[in-house]
């Protein structure tokens, strides 16, 4: 078994991947289409953080592929349909860096709303400006969170904490925590809140959803926040807004087009604006998240490899099943039709084949079923098995 981990991925990930017995080979920045191609010759499992992209065209060449691990809480640089049609696994971390990217916002915040960036490049250059103009305490501010899932529930906590009166809007019914109030429309929100700061996902509905018009309807000399996705904001309507004045303050982590590696050229229309703070998509690098990443991706891939278990990946049904000592299991990844459970069963019992335990999970289009059997499978067993028509993806573990 062969794993390729990319973009810098925590030492800790291979270290769990080589105590499972398998081969692992880094690489410390992203790769292109081609390069990634020709890199998984031959890997059953690879990881990777937000800059490289699996592509259908990549899937379809790479026959061996078994697992993806993303190092990361997005996986829209995954053509996760794909992998499923292929019984492709992908995992992600939902959970991991939650609080490094919510205390990245909690700190921009204040830096904009003391206009420290101002202040640091005033003196950076000889000038002492001690004054208190356009320099405002967060407390008792009005902070707007769009998007209510794991970051910006969590931010809604511990701003709640600094004295911040939280609103929120979310397009699923979410709860709110603490004294949060819900807004019924993201209009309602921009016109009551004093800083609006974005967490949403990736998906496809959500490009390009926030510009000139949600800028207009933000109250004057509000601050903005976006530490979500970068196709997200129309970041020319943004500088307009700086500009003009309308918007007082901005803090951007995410871009639509950001360079593939450590010290590449950057462009944004961004650069050179006063009181902006620009980061290079760090809201969830910190040691202690990415250590955390490391291991929970690491250990979900290790898992899969190990025992067949699919609990919370994103792509594929969620199945574990206990495994026993001795024998072996059979893990059948399938179209998700009815009888093939059955049509499973009656090869086995064509063959004599005794099942110990079996569990059954569908997921859409797909379907799972692990099998667990006292004697070794023959050629003819898997042979048949994979000659049906429903068949995915067929492995053995043992």
């Amino acid at each position: 078994m062969k794993a390729l981990l990319l973009e810098n991925v925590h030492p800790l990930a291979e270290s769990l991947l080589t105590d499972a017995g398998i081969d692992v080979k880094t690489a410390g920045g992203a790769l292109d289409e081609d390069e990634l191609i020709a890199a998984l010759d031959g890997v059953d499992v690879v990881g990777i953080r937000s800059k490289t992209e699996i592509t259908s065209r990549v899937l379809d060449n790479a026959p061996s592929l078994k697992a993806i691990g993303a190092f990361c809480i997005g996986t829209n640089q995954i053509a996760l349909s794909d992998a499923a049609e292929r019984g492709i696994v992908v995992f992600n971390a939902p959970f991991s860096n939650t609080r490094s990217v919510v205390e990245l916002a909690i700190a921009e915040i204040i830096v904009m709303a003391r206009r420290l960036t101002e202040k640091d490049r005033a003196l950076h250059d000889g000038v002492w400006d001690k004054n208190a103009k356009g320099s405002h305490e967060i407390r008792g501010r009005r902070l707007g969170i769009v998007g209510y899932g794991n970051i910006g529930s969590q931010l809604s906590v511990v701003a709640e904490m600094l004295g911040l009166q939280v609103y929120f809007y979310d397009t699923d019914d979410k709860l709110a925590l603490g004294n949060a109030r819900r807004c019924a429309s993201l209009n309602e929100l921009l016109e009551v809140a004093e800083v609006v700061t974005l967490h949403v996902d990736g998906r496809d509905g959500n490009a390009g959803f926030f510009g000139a018009e949600q800028f207009a309807r933000m109250r004057p000399r509000s601050l903005f926040l976006n530490l979500s996705r970068g196709f997200v904001v129309d970041y020319d309507a943004l500088r307009d807004n700086l500009e003009s004045g309308h918007i007082a303050g901005a803090a951007v982590d995410v871009f639509p087009v950001e360079p593939k590696k450590r010290g590449d050229a950057f462009t944004s229309p961004l650069q050179g604006v006063p009181n902006v703070v620009l980061t290079p998509h760090i809201g969830g690098s910190t040691e202690e998240a990415q250590e955390d990443i490391g291991r929970f991706v690491a250990s979900k891939l290790r898992d899969f490899v190990q025992h067949g278990s699919t609990t919370l990946n994103v792509n594929l049904p969620s199945l574990n099943l206990e495994q026993r000592a001795g024998g072996c299991r059979l893990m059948h990844f399938h179209t998700n039709t009815p009888g093939v459970l059955a049509k499973v069963n009656s090869v086995l019992a064509a063959h004599d084949v005794n099942i110990d335990g079996q569990m059954l999970a569908t997921h859409g289009q797909t379907g799972y079923v692990v099998t667990d059997v006292a004697q070794g499978l023959s050629e003819a067993v898997l042979t048949e098995l994979q000659a049906m028509p429903e068949t995915v993806r067929l492995s053995v573990i043992g």
